[in-house]
């Protein structure tokens, strides 16, 4: 199931750990995908609730629009890693939404720079967007400093964003433009 080799990275100065190996999300991920959920680190980064079910999870992986990316990391059997994107329609069609997280026990080990520079890779050379947006919450510094690093920028906050762990919090939007 999780043995298979990952294909050479699309970024072309992508730098991976050794051992990680990325690849499409699959429904029989399901159950994988719901722990790595669940974990308190990952969750306070994300506007996941507790407890979700692999079902729901399974369901959210079928269902997913043909116009969304979604890819997740093991390293291992660990599933250490997910990161998606969503491209808009219509007149917003060169736009893509991106979300991220990395397992509690796994971060700062390049997994998230890998996802990233994976979804960027395809969303430039293989998707030719023009704009990447994502929303952070402002107190995750480790992950703006991230998102900083492949260009993206600060465009404002929204204040109040989310209610998370008994108190609302604020959010920043950033995005990244593909220069032409």
């Amino acid at each position: 199931m999780n043995d298979m080799p990952s294909p050479n990275p699309i970024a072309p100065d992508a730098r991976w750990p050794a051992d990680l190996r990325i690849r499409a999300i699959r429904p029989e991920d399901a159950d994988e995908m719901a722990a790595l959920q669940s974990l308190p680190g990952f969750r306070l980064g994300t506007l996941r609730m507790p407890y979700p079910s692999a079902p729901n999870v399974k369901k959210h992986i079928e269902g997913m629009a043909p116009n969304a990316v979604s890819l997740v990391g093991f390293m291992g059997d660990v599933m250490v890693g997910n990161a998606g994107l969503n491209q808009m329609t219509g007149r917003r069609s060169h736009t893509a939404s991106i979300g991220m997280g990395v397992h509690d026990l796994y971060q700062r080990r390049g997994i998230g720079r890998a996802l990233l520079g994976e979804l960027v890779a395809i969303a430039e050379n293989w998707l030719n967007l023009h704009r990447l947006e994502l929303t952070v919450y402002t107190d995750n510094l480790a992950a703006i400093a991230l998102y900083e690093s492949f260009g993206f920028e600060r465009e404002g906050i929204h204040r109040a964003y989310a209610y998370r762990d008994g108190a609302f919090v604020d959010a920043l939007a950033m995005a990244r433009l593909r220069k032409l």
